[in-house]
This record gives C-alpha cells, structure tokens and sequence, in this order.
C-alpha cells in the first residue's frame, strides 16, 4: 500500500513536469484572465463581507492570544514542510523542521509557543509547488482559485498531492484516515485553515490597505505579489518584502 502511494506521488510529478515543459514558453502567463478576474472580484467580495471583518475583531485580542494562534497553526503546517525537505534533498531543514515540531508539539504546549526558534531550529515552510520548482519545474498558468486565491499549474498540482498524500494533518482531519490513534474530523481542517487565514489578514490589514490604495490594477499587483513570493520561496530567498507582509505561505 505504501509503495503504491510512493508510486501514485511519483505518477503526479511526473506529469506535472510534463505539463510545465509543454507550457514553458507561456510560463506563468494567464491561461483563463477572464475567469480569473471574475473569481478575483467574487474572492474580493469574500474579503470584504466576512474576511476582513472578522480578522478586525481578531486583532482585538490580546497579543497573547494572536501570538498563540499564529504558533499554533504554524506547527501544524510544518507537518507539510518536514516530507517537502526531503523531496528537495535538504536534511538539515528537514531535522530542524522535526525538532521545532517536537519541541513545540510538547515544550511549546501544542505549538501555543515557539520555543523551538529559541533554540535555534529553523522553521521553513515548504510544499510540493516549491519542491517541484526547486527541480526546475516552471509555474505554467497562471489562475485563481475561489477562496483559495492565486495559484498556477504547478503550485495547484502541488496542493492536490500535499492534501491527499504529503500532508499528515490534512490526512488525519479532511480525509479522516487515523494515524496511530490520532483522528480528526473535516471540521476540524477547517477551523485551523479558517484560523490561520484570519491570523494573516489580521497581521497584513495596513499591507492590503495599501496595497488596494496604491494600485492601479489590484488583480495585477496581487499577482506579481503572489509570483514574486513563490519565486523566492522556491530559492530559499528572504527579504524585507517578505518581513513587511509577514508570513505569506500562509
């Protein structure tokens, strides 16, 4: 059963090595603008009637109460990163991201604190997209998703092989298959993937004010945002950009 898993993995990227090639000459370049621009105002109205709000009144919270939803839903995703480090061949991120996750899964009560990054670990996110992209594998089209926003071919293949196979949460709890007697629920992924979207629109309220405010084209800044984000990820690249946005692989 495991080997065919590793086989059906295989299988993924593979084909998404081949459609990246065969889209390398419109590489990143809008496939459906159209649509796209019509799920981005549909994505907006979303924002603006129930995502923003709530994150307004999120961050009247105390910062302790922040500060330990932003660990916690961080721990949980490095459960995706510690499988993508090894993809990618890093084994040193891949102990660190082990480590931090112990440390703070037990120390950390839950992941609530980050004693971890005390200690030195590092805790660098990564998903299949990146390691996909860190072989050579080029974005493809470019599109939006509803809700889920931004994305392109390879970084959507990516999530779909994450979600069923790579990520150990999203196994647990949207899929419901227990791992030594750990189980969830649906409902339980989305209230932390609910969690975690709200902590990041709190933390980035001045940035997509500014934003909105100093864009000529909204659609378009949000994608060169999203492209030049990926492209350093991917590069293990950090910069002010990333600091003044906080964390955007969330």
């Amino acid at each position: 059963m495991e080997f065919k898993k590793i086989r059906i993995i295989l299988y993924t990227i593979l084909l998404s090595i081949f459609l990246s090639v065969s889209a390398n000459a419109q590489s990143e370049k809008e496939c459906f603008e159209k649509v796209s621009r019509g799920i981005f105002k549909f994505n907006q109205g979303f924002d603006n009637i129930i995502l923003e709000p709530v994150a307004k009144v999120y961050n009247k919270l105390p910062e302790p109460v922040k500060n330990g939803t932003g660990n916690f839903t961080s721990n949980i995703a490095t459960l995706l990163s510690i499988p993508n480090h090894l993809l990618q061949g890093e084994l040193r991120y891949a102990g660190h991201a082990t480590g931090s996750f112990v440390i703070n899964s037990t120390i950390g009560i839950l992941g609530l604190s980050n004693p971890a990054a005390k200690l030195g670990l590092e805790n660098q996110k990564e998903d299949l997209g990146q390691t996909l992209g860190s072989y050579g594998v080029k974005g493809g089209c470019y599109f939006v998703l509803p809700i889920l926003g931004p994305t392109t071919l390879r970084d959507s293949v990516g999530m779909v092989v994450d979600n069923n196979y790579l990520d150990a949460f999203a196994r647990v709890t949207w899929h419901e298959r227990e791992i030594k007697s750990i189980s969830g629920s649906k409902l339980d992924y989305v209230g932390i993937k609910s969690a975690e979207a709200i902590d990041f629109r709190g933390d980035n309220m001045l940035n997509f004010e500014s934003l909105e405010k100093n864009s000529i084209d909204l659609y378009a800044a949000q994608k060169s945002l999203y492209l030049q984000n990926r492209s350093k990820k991917i590069k293990n690249e950090t910069g002010t950009d990333d600091d003044a946005w906080g964390d955007l692989d969330k």
